[in-house]
């Protein structure tokens, strides 16, 4: 007769869940951050010397940058988490996309120190999308294998997809009340850096939250009878590789939409809508 693994003390399943959902809305509300302001204000600040036009496709590849980073950060991800545990590698993963946005919150811009300011730019970029690489299969791996009855796995296994969409609300909803309160003017010159800086304090509690977890019973179990596999991503590779393709093929599709719909549309309509004229005094 079999049973299942004791369960770990201080990891409840609807702690893990909401540790998941939280730690993801923070991850992507800065990675969605990136998105609004390379769409809007990237361009002048750290393309300068371009015309408008050329600043702007400047600013989407210093964003598409983040996405060749991703696959890299869920490869590494995905072998630390099966071999040292899976919230060593989320908490690490919420720093470093902690960091990389408080410090974009710090560039210099162009017209300070020039060429460097989309180089620095671009190197968190790339931190960026190994962050959030390294965050999401992570976070429904700790939700999911901490759900209990097993058949709610699907349940739990959704609260980090919520927190995707969650953190691109909270990103826009920041972003806006900054814009609103600060004036366009004054946004550009520099209010444009708080939304970034504000991260800092939104990773401080995510990680007093997520640092309460422990690791799954099921990875304890086989950490502790030596069963963990020595290369997981090979052997996933080995074993599996027809459904990763249609895994990879299904998610190019759905995030290049999703894409096309939340950020170069912001671009679109910010320069094909005239401004109203006020109204007479």
């Amino acid at each position: 007769m079999s049973s299942s693994p004791p369960a770990t003390p201080g990891a409840t399943p609807r702690r893990a869940a909401v540790a998941s959902l939280v730690g993801t809305t923070i991850e992507w509300y800065d990675f969605y951050l990136y998105a609004t302001a390379a769409a809007l204000v990237f361009a002048p600040l750290f393309f300068t010397d371009a015309d408008p036009a050329t600043g702007v496709l400047a600013s989407f590849a210093t964003y598409a940058a983040g996405f060749g980073a991703r696959p890299i950060g869920a490869v590494v991800a995905g072998h630390l988490g099966d071999r040292i545990g899976r919230r060593a590698v989320l908490v690490g993963s919420l720093v470093l996309m902690g960091v990389a946005t408080t410090l974009i919150g710090l560039l210099p811009t162009y017209p300070t120190v020039g060429l460097l300011a989309p180089v620095l730019l671009v190197v968190l970029r790339l931190a960026q999308g190994l962050a959030v690489g390294a965050e999401w299969a992570g976070a429904v791996l700790m939700a999911v294998e901490h759900a209990e009855p097993e058949r709610r796995r699907g349940l739990f296994g959704s609260f980090p997809q919520i927190g995707s969409s969650a953190g691109m609300l909270l990103a826009s909803g920041v972003y806006t009340a900054v814009l609103a309160i600060a004036g366009r003017e004054a946004f550009l010159v520099g209010a444009w850096r708080i939304p970034f800086l504000l991260s800092a304090v939104l990773v401080v509690v995510g990680l007093a939250i997520r640092l309460t977890l422990a690791d799954p019973a099921v990875f304890t179990a086989a950490r502790d009878a030596g069963t963990l596999a020595r290369r997981p991503v090979l052997e996933v590779l080995r074993t599996d590789w027809r459904t990763v393709l249609l895994t990879v093929g299904s998610r190019i599709a759905q995030n290049a939409l999703y894409i096309l719909a939340t950020t170069f549309a912001l671009t679109y309509l910010a320069r094909a809508t005239p401004a109203r004229p006020r109204a007479p005094a």
